[in-house]
């Protein structure tokens, strides 16, 4: 029964963020360039599609590195891509991470 609860609660949360969605940035399907390395580096072209190996903590803690606050909703696409929710200088924004650690917000 407690479990029926909680997967109601959950599912009721989940449909009322459909209606506050924010435009994500679209991927890039030409990542020729090298992964990169550090969170101050970032691809002019991301985000770039690509298998990423990031798990969702790693992208999380690299968005928080990167400046941004609340990140939530993060799920990887079917393109490679850590798509979320995030505040930056009390502005809510779309926020990407792609497999080469670049930071794209909208």
């Amino acid at each position: 029964m407690k479990n029926l609860l909680i997967a109601t609660a959950a599912i009721a949360f989940s449909a009322t963020s459909v209606f506050a969605q924010t435009a994500t940035p679209t991927p890039n399907p030409d990542g020729d360039t090298p992964a990169v390395a550090t969170p101050s580096d970032q691809n002019a072209t991301g985000p770039v599609e690509g298998a990423n190996s990031f798990t969702e903590g790693q992208a999380k803690d690299r968005i928080v590195e990167a400046g941004y606050a609340d990140v939530t909703e993060l799920k990887l696409d079917d393109k490679g891509v850590w798509q979320g929710k995030a505040t930056k200088d009390g502005k809510a924004v779309a926020v990407t991470l792609d497999y080469q650690g670049n930071i794209v917000a909208k």
